[in-house]
């Protein structure tokens, strides 16, 4: 994943006090996918499964109502077949960022602004909805 020197600090801010606050630690995956959906890297084979397994756990967790170790669960299992994920077009802008959870230092300021955060950057990949979530529920089969 690639990021400026601002952002990449912002999400450290953002993820320490997650890791400070068990409270926190149930929000905890939407933050990790969000960025790491947002910073698709450099375009290798690796970068590319990153995002599809991101956007698969993000729909697992705001569409389908799983959280912490089912989401998890769901991950390891989609990670099995990350070989099928084909590169998905990169966004050119986001609606909300890790910029607009950073100051949200109250915990349950920061839990919504979290899932403002998710909510945006699935919404923000809605032309891929269709195809994560087919990709997603063939492994269930």
């Amino acid at each position: 994943m690639t990021s400026s020197p601002a952002c990449w600090a912002a999400f450290n801010v953002v993820i320490a006090r997650e890791f400070g606050d068990p409270g926190l630690m149930d929000i905890h995956g939407l933050t990790v996918d969000a960025w790491a959906v947002q910073h698709p890297g450099d375009g290798s084979r690796r970068a590319i499964q990153s995002v599809g397994l991101h956007l698969a756990r993000l729909w697992v967790q705001l569409d389908q109502g799983s959280s912490g170790r089912a989401a998890n669960r769901a991950m390891l299992g989609f990670a099995e077949r990350k070989a099928d994920l084909p590169e998905m077009p990169p966004r050119q802008v986001y609606a909300v960022t890790v910029a607009d959870v950073v100051d949200a230092s109250d915990p349950e300021a920061h839990r919504t602004a979290v899932m403002i955060w998710a909510r945006a950057v699935w919404a923000d990949w809605a032309d891929q909805h269709e195809f994560i979530q087919r990709w997603a529920m063939a492994g269930s089969k």
